[in-house]
């Protein structure tokens, strides 16, 4: 696709960009790789002042650029500002505790017969990040905060409808007092990944994007023998069991199907309820997700904005015409409003069937799934039924189904009693065709790193 900034609002173009040629491109992995031979020598304080200069420039052009977001791909400014506030503070996180988290780790000296045995945490190279447009700032920043703190250089091939969050992305971070080169934006399509991700001075490569791109990703790293870290689709189970405060169940489960316009990896897509507490739950959560206001996301009152490409849209609206034909109710929703933009309404579809294609694909708008269930072995039986594994929900106040959900839902992460979110200070990622690696927390600044073991002998 065109590399180009188009409001979903009113589908109007709002500027277009020219993709880099060959030269450039070999010109900026070079300067990654030098680069990276003097960044990887910076001690944890000079790059710690450099990211929290990131984060302070975040806050003072956090309206700026949450309108930036919100033109591009259509989150609502409210959504679009959280989402900066949250860039700055993972920056200060990793800023807080790079150093620990890669400190020398002791081994048992006497067990290995050293007189000293340790493992020694040190960055690979250039790394190649592939993101995506739906949080166009944080999917970006979980890398590259800590990837920069580790030592390592990064390469951003961001996706094409968000170039001016690209390129912003590209530039803040030299602002910020980073080496000029040290993380750079390349404004390239999709065809010129594997060019870059073979070239032998990028050494790994992460990407958060759909399943067929991590496939690719994976196949062309597989043949170059390089480090992947993949966060994939996802159609994470919501589970309410009678013990649950219902009305606080529906109410997070409708923050948790609509947030960022329902365009979430890990939002909650598929909501299984007890058949005890079923028609409360449904008629509360089906409300709850009429009542909210569709319309131009810069407006103060709205909580759904349009979706970020026409062409999801069109994806949504044949999910949801798929499971009509088939028998199933639409119980608020279920028809894309008239006019300029791309708009699809908070939608609630019960008694799924396996022959719908929303029982087996992820829906990635305002659409929700409501399954009924007999009790929590079939609960946790149907949560499990899907090639995806990135996040679960589960409401309960029963401390034994606590404890089954935890170890039997079939997740990357399980909450309970809340929404599936990403922390700074917990590992995010999945499992199944939803990914593997982890970023964030500790696991996440490690996984672009050599974990070297050093033996040192004698007296």
């Amino acid at each position: 696709m065109a590399i180009a900034s188009v409001n979903p609002a009113t589908g109007e173009t709002i500027e277009e960009f020219t993709e880099i040629g060959e030269p450039e491109i070999e010109a900026r992995i070079a300067r990654s790789d030098e680069v990276f031979r003097a960044h990887r020598r910076d001690s944890y304080d000079v790059r710690a002042k450099a990211m929290r200069r990131a984060a302070d420039l975040l806050d003072a052009e956090k309206g700026e650029v949450a309108a930036m977001m919100t033109a591009e791909m259509g989150k609502t400014l409210a959504a679009a500002g959280a989402e900066v506030a949250k860039c700055a503070r993972l920056c200060r996180f990793y800023a807080d505790r790079a150093a620990g988290f890669l400190a020398d780790e002791p081994a048992d000296a006497d067990a290995v017969g050293a007189r000293k045995a340790y493992v020694r945490y040190e960055p690979l190279g250039p790394v190649l990040a592939v993101m995506p447009w739906n949080f166009p700032l944080w999917q970006a920043m979980r890398f590259a905060a800590p990837a920069l703190m580790a030592g390592n250089t990064g390469l951003l091939k961001h996706a094409s409808n968000v170039p001016r969050t690209a390129l912003y992305l590209g530039d803040l971070f030299t602002r910020a007092g980073f080496p000029e080169g040290a993380f750079q934006t390349l404004l390239i399509g999709s065809k010129l990944v594997e060019r870059v991700l073979s070239d032998p001075r990028v050494v790994a490569a992460t990407l958060t994007g759909s399943e067929g791109a991590g496939r690719s990703i994976a196949a062309i790293a597989g043949r170059e023998l390089k480090k992947t870290v993949l966060e994939l689709g996802g159609s994470d189970p919501f589970l309410v069991l009678p013990s649950a405060d219902i009305e606080a169940a529906a109410k997070t489960a409708t923050t948790a199907r609509t947030q960022n316009n329902g365009q979430s990896c890990i939002a909650a897509k598929r909501f299984i309820v007890h058949t005890d507490v079923y028609d409360t739950f449904a008629a509360a959560f089906t409300a709850n997700m009429a009542a909210l206001q569709v319309g131009d996301p810069t407006a103060a009152g709205t909580d759904v904005g349009p979706l970020a490409q026409e062409q999801g849209v069109r994806d949504v609206t044949e999910q949801v015409d798929d499971a009509r034909a088939r028998g199933a109710r639409i119980l608020c929703g279920g028809e894309r409003p008239a006019g300029p933009g791309w708009y699809y309404p908070p939608t609630v579809v019960a008694e799924i069937t396996p022959d719908m294609r929303m029982y087996r694909e992820e829906v990635f708008g305002p659409v929700a799934g409501l399954y009924r269930v007999a009790d929590l072995d079939q609960a946790i039986a149907l949560a499990n039924a899907t090639p995806f594994g990135l996040g679960a929900n589960a409401w309960t106040d029963d401390e034994d189904e606590q404890r089954r959900c935890a170890a039997e839902l079939a997740a990357g992460a399980v909450f309970v009693n809340g929404m599936v979110t990403s922390h700074p200070e917990l590992p995010f990622g999945g499992i199944k065709t939803s990914g593997y690696g982890r970023e964030l927390a500790h696991s996440g600044i490690r996984e672009f790193c050599n974990a070297k073991t050093v033996w040192v002998g004698g007296g």
